[in-house]
């Protein structure tokens, strides 16, 4: 038997940067956890049920609706949230109306087709918000087929990812910015549209004033449109850039700070650079609740149910006590 080398095991790396401390009120955190479970169930449209109704067919040309937007959100909130398939969902309010007088079940036909008309404009609690707002910018790809390695490799079948852009709020981890494409799409690209939404979701009562993201977005044109808006710029720059101006003066200041606080480490603490593990966050969330591919089959069916994804991962967020109660020596109000 060959002598077999010795190699001993990889120390483990000492942590760098500010420790972080913990300072969740775990009591208040964890009542948020378990409201979540009445997401489900939140069905006071149905007391408004005949109210909405008239209100939607009102002047309506045509046949009138039967049945009201809000009872068709929380249908959509069911087939994104329980994987539901329509034909289920059908049966499954059926049932459901036999208990809860003024619920009235749809077929699945009639349930797909006003899932695929609503409005999923990406929906932010903004209230929740603080006065000044930090950003964490990134992206993620998304399975559109679930087959195996051994189907890729054998039968050289591939359909590619879709990417998912997001820019989040560090503080209520909610998305304030969505944007979805295919795997071609570079990042830098979406990072001035998620500006835009972010800062339009934001409005006059909250300010964006620092935005994170890795190297990926360390383009002229994105320091460029930081330094135009007054946001100060957490991105990552390469270890070698010139600290000359060369289409960013303000990318290039950047690097010169970080030159002077000693490199990557000291930068990375002054800015706050490992905040933007919220991003992250936010995607291992989603696919952890709602799996790391879909279900549709046609792009624009794809696109659409991660806008489902998103917003009631928001609508999540959204539920329970106010985000701030959830530090220690807060008040609850």
């Amino acid at each position: 038997m060959p002598d077999v080398p010795f190699r001993p095991f990889m120390t483990k790396r000492e942590r760098w940067g500010r420790p972080y401390t913990d300072d969740r009120d775990w009591s208040i955190y964890n009542e948020r956890l378990v409201k979540r479970g009445e997401f489900y169930f939140c069905l006071g449209f149905v007391d408004q049920w005949d109210d909405e109704l008239a209100q939607m067919n009102a002047g309506k040309p045509g046949r009138p609706f039967q049945y009201p937007e809000s009872f068709i959100v929380w249908m959509a909130q069911i087939y994104t949230f329980l994987h539901m398939p329509y034909r289920q969902m059908e049966g499954f309010v059926r049932k459901l109306a036999i208990f809860i007088p003024g619920l009235q079940a749809a077929d699945y036909t009639t349930l797909f087709r006003r899932i695929k008309s609503l409005d999923l404009s990406l929906e932010v609690t903004s209230e929740n918000l603080a006065e000044n707002v930090i950003v964490a910018v990134d992206s993620t790809g998304i399975k559109v087929a679930n087959r195996g390695e051994w189907m890729r490799e054998k039968w050289r079948v591939r359909r590619g990812w879709i990417k998912v852009h997001v820019m989040v709020d560090i503080e209520t981890n909610q998305a304030l910015g969505l944007e979805i494409t295919d795997e071609s799409v570079q990042d830098d690209q979406m990072f001035t549209p998620l500006l835009d939404q972010t800062q339009h979701h934001c409005g006059e009562e909250h300010q964006v004033v620092q935005a994170l993201g890795d190297g990926a977005y360390d383009r002229n044109e994105i320091f460029n449109v930081l330094e135009q808006r007054g946001i100060t710029s957490g991105i990552k720059t390469r270890s070698d850039a010139s600290t000359r101006s060369t289409g960013s003066p303000y990318r290039a200041e950047c690097v010169r700070e970080r030159n002077r606080l000693g490199g990557y480490h000291g930068w990375a603490q002054e800015v706050g650079y490992g905040m933007r593990w919220k991003v992250e966050g936010f995607f291992s969330a989603m696919k952890r609740i709602f799996g790391e591919g879909v279900r549709a089959t046609s792009l624009i069916g794809m696109f659409r149910e991660i806008e489902m994804r998103v917003n009631g991962y928001n609508a999540l967020l959204a539920i329970g006590p106010d985000w701030r109660c959830a530090r220690r020596g807060q008040p609850s109000g």
